[in-house]
């Protein structure tokens, strides 16, 4: 590999080699097979920070059991739109990656996605009553007609051994249980579609870090590189730039002096995981099962007990743990968070530490939580847990964002959001959960928005790849079951059919 650029002038540059850069760059080549694209990644493979298998949970994100995304309003109602939306969302990245698998564009899916049942699970009568709650305003859902709720312990131990024995039979307990749930190593999916890239004229480059972006005169981009190991420096210059730098997006953003990039600022939250590779164990339990947050914590800290799939080896994953660290990156520095402060985005960011103090409590309590305190949390959804079985890892880095807001001055908000400049020349995603299970969609989101003049003519390309676009599947049983079946079988996992 050498580190000048072959060409000095790309049609597309994508920095970032993780799951978002590689799903926008697998559309455009299929949407514009002629167009030349580079792709720049700081570290030496792709999907190593947020898209790593063990940077994340690995669920397939579909609402089918995460709580945060239909909770209870003031009433004690549930409302499932958000949920339909995330679950409709999850379909499309299906079927987008059904599509490559058929057509022998990536290997085969079982490297990367399995079916492991999702379920939610809650102790006690006012969690269970809630729950009970959700589960009868999804039922009705097409999307969710095969979920189950149960609050016997005999039959929540057939779902799930581990969660029930050793438990007080006396503990009003709750499940629901979603069998069509998947677990996807997004690393491994991120390395088959810059595979993909690379063998269909992507100018791949590891190790190559973009320190900088600034306006060309024609409108493009002028992009600085900078090639770490050997000190070597040169440029690019691009007419669409898509800064898919998970954390490192946001100074990115900010370099390019874009109006839409003005009063953005991130907030980041490291985590850590209990991981247990005793296969014994992990034989034991086959069900992605998510609890409740504690009060004050983030969304991404629900509590969840997980069987994994990575490198072909049934694993369990329990946490997060949530914590503090000023990086954006996992592979980031100290400095990120402060030399992220711009005069546009203090007033937001003084205004979410304003209030935000509740969660702040939570992240150093989270901080200072000794190692037996989180057994303990382990221990909430595994009895029989014990501490020699599990290790502590560190999960990845999540930068929530934080924008402004008219009426507080600045809210953080904790989900993804797609900015575009005006002109359509450069595009960037900040935030984090669903993510990369709604690449897909997201991908689809920033085209549109930054390429509306060509976004009408690949309308029947995306259609072809993805029958359910422009769709709503909660609304069509039968195209949602027969979508269901085929990308079940193209993606080798367990059908179970929508329209049950």
């Amino acid at each position: 590999m050498t580190f000048i650029s072959k060409t000095p002038h790309a049609d597309v540059v994508l920095i970032g080699g993780g799951i978002m850069s590689a799903t926008l760059g697998a559309f455009l080549k299929q949407l514009e097979p002629d167009w030349t694209i580079s792709l720049f990644e700081r570290l030496d493979q792709p999907g190593l920070e947020s898209s790593g298998p063990w940077n994340n949970a690995g669920t397939g994100h579909a609402a089918l059991c995460e709580l945060n995304y239909s909770p209870a309003a003031k009433d004690g109602s549930v409302n499932p739109a958000k949920a339909l939306l995330i679950n409709e969302q999850f379909q499309l990245s299906r079927q987008f990656w059904s599509h490559l698998v058929d057509r022998n564009l990536i290997g085969s899916p079982k490297g990367f996605i399995n079916t492991v049942p999702h379920m939610s699970f809650v102790i006690g009568e006012d969690h269970a009553r809630f729950l009970k709650t959700r589960y009868e305003a999804l039922k009705p859902h097409t999307l969710f007609r095969s979920m189950e709720y149960s609050e016997d312990h005999a039959q929540i131990a057939k779902w799930a051994p581990l969660i029930v024995k050793g438990r007080d039979p006396k503990q009003r307990i709750a499940a629901t249980r979603a069998a069509e749930g998947t677990d996807v190593d997004f690393g491994a999916l991120t390395r088959e579609l810059t595979t993909y890239l690379g063998n269909n004229g992507v100018e791949i480059n590891y190790g190559h870090d973009v320190t900088g972006i600034s306006r060309a005169s024609d409108g493009g981009w002028d992009l600085s590189l900078k090639y770490p190991k050997s000190g070597e420096h040169g440029k690019i210059h691009a007419k669409f730039v898509f800064v898919g730098a998970g954390g490192g997006a946001l100074h990115l953003l900010q370099a390019s002096g874009i109006p839409e990039s003005k009063g953005y600022g991130g907030f980041p939250v490291s985590g850590q995981f209990f991981r247990c590779t005793d296969e014994t164990i992990a034989a034991q339990h086959s069900a992605k099962v998510y609890g409740q947050a504690s009060v004050g914590a983030p969304p991404m800290s629900v509590p969840h007990l997980d069987t994994r799939y990575v490198d072909g080896k049934r694993s369990l994953l329990f946490g997060p743990y949530a914590g503090f660290s000023t990086n954006f990156l996992k592979n980031g520095s100290y400095l990120d968070l402060p030399l992220s402060i711009r005069p546009g985005n203090i007033i937001p960011m003084l205004a979410v530490a304003k209030d935000n103090m509740d969660l702040t409590a939570y992240l150093v309590k989270e901080v200072v939580k000794k190692h037996d305190q989180k057994v303990e949390a382990l221990r909430e959804y595994y009895p029989e847990a014990k501490s020699g079985d599990w290790e502590l890892i560190t999960a990845g880095q999540r930068v929530q964002i934080i924008k402004k807001d008219p009426q507080k001055g600045g809210i953080l908000q904790f989900g993804t959001e797609v900015i575009a400049g005006r002109d359509g020349s450069i595009g960037a995603l900040l935030g984090a959960s669903p993510g990369a299970s709604t690449a897909v969609p997201i991908m689809i989101e920033l085209l549109q928005k930054t390429f509306p003049k060509n976004f009408k003519g690949w309308q029947s390309k995306l259609k072809d790849m993805m029958p359910g676009y422009g769709v709503k599947l909660d609304e069509n049983p039968e195209l949602a079951a027969e979508l269901e079946r085929a990308t079940a079988k193209s993606l080798q996992l367990e059908s179970v059919s929508a329209s049950r």
